[in-house]
């Protein structure tokens, strides 16, 4: 279905959750710009709330996430009292201006506390920040999930659950260290479902050890029985070096870089044809859901937690490596839980890397956003750049991008290669020059 371009899959790109992406990170910014951030949201502002527990039962191989395993009981309540107490330092300083949408609880696994914890930090969230029945998400361990866990999503008025699914096929769960048959994910389903929690998200991933065509198209027949809301289908990112638990996968069991191309138009292919709504480059949504309605309005945005219809432009996040994202400023927190409870037991803001954003960035940033989430964008501000024009036209003499004025429009065959155009738009990057698009 897409044309076949090893050059450009294999090209180092970000994934755009943010422009700068997080690379360009740097400890020279913190909790100073941190506190600028917060004092200049005005009154009325609308403000999304995540919130990270870096936290497992049981560490899966694959995983790249900033978590470790639940272990001790005294260790998680440690965490969860900083938790807290960074939400209420943040909400003193906001003093009520922020006007709160949404909630999302993500890690590690938010379900490696215990279902009253969870509760009382809905409680927190919602009263400290004066929410009014905000949309509250939730990432979830099906391996340890259970029947009071379904209860107490529905009592906390959870909108939607997201399953890590990965593969039901049982090799393929062995060689990643994840074992949950497919039966378990549909005790799940079954039990959110019976408690009116119909919103449901399945995260897939193709390019896993000893995963084939069939194999993978195997789990989607399951994944499109089961009829979640969402789905999303991620391309396993092998890198040992930088997360060492990885090491456990066998790298010679992974699927070459064209079997893996082959694997995400299989699987984009299939899910289209289920009625599936596809929503930029790797998710997908059923029509009536809300981002596939927000799609059809060109509404869709991107943020740390990937393609969302989620309208705020600020961003909060607390817990260890949680990343907060205001208009002018991105800010991560301290990574390792430990030195995290420090801090914030330390009556400071929790902020220890990022970057300030200025007119140029946040312009770029609209752009690549643009780009991504609705297939065009305006380019008119690379015409300066006679490198980055000889790389748009070669991209346009590949067919994954046509122009229309100073617009430009990412072709059905350039879906795959979205984020190799948004690079175009990328100043951290080095100019990809003449030629070095050949094909």
């Amino acid at each position: 279905m897409w044309p076949y371009f090893p050059d450009l899959l294999a090209r180092p790109v970000p994934r755009y959750t943010s422009y700068p992406p997080a690379t360009q990170f740097t400890d020279t910014v913190g909790a100073d710009v941190q506190a600028q951030a917060l004092n200049s949201v005005v009154s009325g502002t609308p403000i999304s709330l995540y919130a990270h527990i870096p936290y497992c039962q049981s560490i899966c191989w694959y995983c790249g996430c900033n978590t470790g395993a639940a272990g001790r009981t005294q260790r998680l309540h440690a965490y969860l009292e900083a938790l807290e107490a960074e939400m209420a330092m943040v909400a003193k300083m906001l003093g009520g201006r922020g006007k709160l949408q949404r909630i999302a609880f993500g890690g590690g696994s938010p379900n490696a506390i215990e279902p009253i914890a969870f509760v009382r930090l809905v409680d927190r969230l919602v009263t400290m920040f004066a929410g009014i029945s905000p949309n509250i998400s939730v990432e979830i361990d099906p391996r340890a999930f259970s029947l009071e866990w379904a209860m107490t999503l529905a009592v906390a008025q959870v909108s939607r659950v997201s399953f890590g699914v990965q593969s039901f096929d049982p090799e393929i769960q062995a060689a990643i260290g994840r074992i949950q048959p497919v039966e378990m994910i549909e005790t799940c389903l079954a039990s959110l479902r019976a408690r009116g929690v119909e919103s449901i998200n399945f995260d897939l991933m193709y390019g896993l050890p000893h995963q084939t065509n069939d194999s993978l198209l195997g789990t989607l027949d399951d994944v499109v029985r089961m009829r979640p809301s969402r789905i999303a289908l991620f391309g396993y990112a092998h890198l040992p070096h930088i997360f060492p638990r990885q090491k456990r996968i066998d790298a010679a069991a992974l699927p070459g870089i064209e079997a893996r191309f082959e694997q995400a138009a299989i699987g984009y292919e299939r899910l289209v044809s289920e009625g599936y709504v596809p929503i930029g480059f790797d998710h997908f949504a059923l029509p009536d859901d809300p981002i596939a309605i927000a799609a059809a309005e060109g509404k869709v945005r991107r943020n740390f937690q990937g393609f969302t219809e989620d309208q705020s432009d600020v961003l909060i996040g607390f817990g260890a490596s949680a990343i907060s994202q205001f208009p002018e400023a991105i800010i991560q927190n301290e990574k390792n839980p430990g030195a995290y409870r420090q801090i914030v037991g330390a009556h400071q803001l929790a902020g220890r890397r990022g970057l300030v954003r200025d007119a140029d960035d946040q312009m770029r940033a609209r752009l690549i956003e643009r780009l991504l989430c609705t297939g065009r964008t305006d380019a008119s501000c690379l015409s300066n750049n006679a490198a980055t024009m000889a790389s748009l036209r070669q991209l346009e003499e590949r067919r994954l991008l046509v122009r229309d004025g100073s617009e430009i429009e990412i072709t059905e065959a350039g879906r795959p290669y979205a984020r190799v155009v948004a690079a175009l738009f990328d100043t951290t990057l080095p100019a990809l020059g003449t030629g070095s698009l050949a094909a």
